[in-house]
């Protein structure tokens, strides 16, 4: 895996050997990154489901302000921050939070934080036909803290499996969906009842 654009580009970054990381693949992040171009510079991004730190680590090379990624394993942890090191990125611009996602949710609400991009390429859920999702990614679209943390004109960027299908909430717009082998990417906004 590396960086693929910005003042990083073509550091090699790392994952843990095994199966609990499925890092967001090269071509997979370039597309999410060619999608928002230069909006992307000067933002304040969230990664939730942090894995590699790549999502967070792309953005802080092509011009985000900040980024605080949330993994859950200490372990994937330490290999985030060899790769930020590995990345040569702004001293204090990467924030990592070793924390539950939907903990970590409530705690970023309560203190009124707010970011321009939230991305999460979760875990894959299950197949799901004639049930509804359970997995991470449909956890997070119904999670009620999640719209309080984007600011106004924020986006969520998802990922989840075709074979996971999502109720998608009333209070969430679609801008663009992007299908990449078995992937698909949601681009989301908050519209607020009115």
């Amino acid at each position: 895996m590396r960086i693929i654009g910005g003042i990083a580009a073509g550091r090699i970054i790392k994952a843990p050997k095994g199966l609990d990381v499925r890092p967001t693949p090269d071509r997979v992040r370039q597309a999410i990154f060619n999608r928002l171009g230069e909006s992307i510079e000067d933002t304040r991004v969230l990664e939730l489901f942090g894995g590699t730190g790549a999502l967070s680590l792309e953005s802080l090379s092509r011009g985000a302000k900040s980024s605080t990624c949330v993994e859950l394993s200490r372990r994937h942890a330490r290999f985030i921050e060899q790769n930020a090191k590995v990345c040569g990125l702004p001293a204090g611009s990467l924030q990592l939070c070793v924390d539950d996602v939907f903990h970590a949710l409530t705690r970023f609400a309560k203190s009124d934080r707010q970011f321009d991009f939230i991305m999460a390429d979760p875990p894959f859920g299950d197949k799901n036909v004639g049930r509804r999702s359970t997995s991470f990614s449909q956890k997070l679209l119904d999670d009620e803290n999640l719209p309080q943390l984007l600011a106004e004109e924020g986006q969520l960027i998802l990922g989840h499996t075709r074979r996971d299908t999502l109720d998608l909430p009333a209070h969430w717009h679609e801008d663009k969906l992007m299908k990449h082998g078995d992937s698909l990417f949601r681009f989301l906004r908050h519209q607020p009842a009115q």
